[in-house]
């Protein structure tokens, strides 16, 4: 679903191609290193295209977090019909791959959170309602595999991705791949 439909609005192809420039840009070079003129230049757009469509700088970056969640949202969606603890390590697994890749630039989620210290900013919030969708995700998955604490080991995944996201920058991919898989299979141990 795209987020016009999503934050009620009809489908705009300059918002579009404004949001996917931005996105773009914000994840390759950081959100305050971009300008607005600069965006409006890449996507060929007009000025107040850009305002009619985002009122503020903050706005776009609002909707650039939550076109980056509900991306995550649709991927997860389609493993749907994958028993609970297989899309568990099919989520994992695809963070692996896609942490190592060669354009990955950490999490867009904690990078965005990184400029934006204020936990009150409505950017902020968006990356928060994310983290709450995944660890959400987490809980929900592991009590339909039947897992007893699925609260405390969606908390214990939360910090495991967390942890990889940040990894996958900074250390060895193989490395990092290495330790997730048996970081999992230590942590989804089935519980009798």
């Amino acid at each position: 679903m795209s987020t016009e439909a999503l934050e009620g609005r009809r489908p705009s192809p300059a918002r579009d191609r404004v949001l996917e420039t931005a996105g773009r840009l914000f994840y390759a070079e950081g959100i305050h290193s971009v300008g607005v003129d600069r965006i409006i230049a890449a996507a060929g757009v007009a000025k107040a295209t850009f305002y009619h469509h985002f009122p503020s700088k903050d706005e776009l970056v609002r909707a650039y977090v939550t076109a980056q969640s509900a991306a995550q949202r649709a991927m997860v969606e389609e493993m749907r019909a994958e028993p609970s603890r297989d899309r568990l390590r099919a989520i994992f697994a695809f963070m692996c791959e896609f942490g190592s890749g060669p354009g990955y630039r950490g999490c867009a989620f904690l990078n965005t959170a990184a400029e934006y210290p204020d936990p009150a900013h409505p950017v902020r919030l968006a990356v928060a309602e994310h983290r709450r969708w995944i660890r959400d995700l987490f809980r929900d998955l592991l009590a339909a595999d039947g897992d007893p604490g699925a609260e405390r080991t969606a908390d214990i995944l939360l910090l495991l991705r967390d942890g990889l996201v940040v990894g996958f920058d900074l250390d060895d991919p193989a490395t990092v791949r290495g330790a997730v898989h048996e970081a999992l299979d230590r942590v989804l141990v089935r519980k009798a």
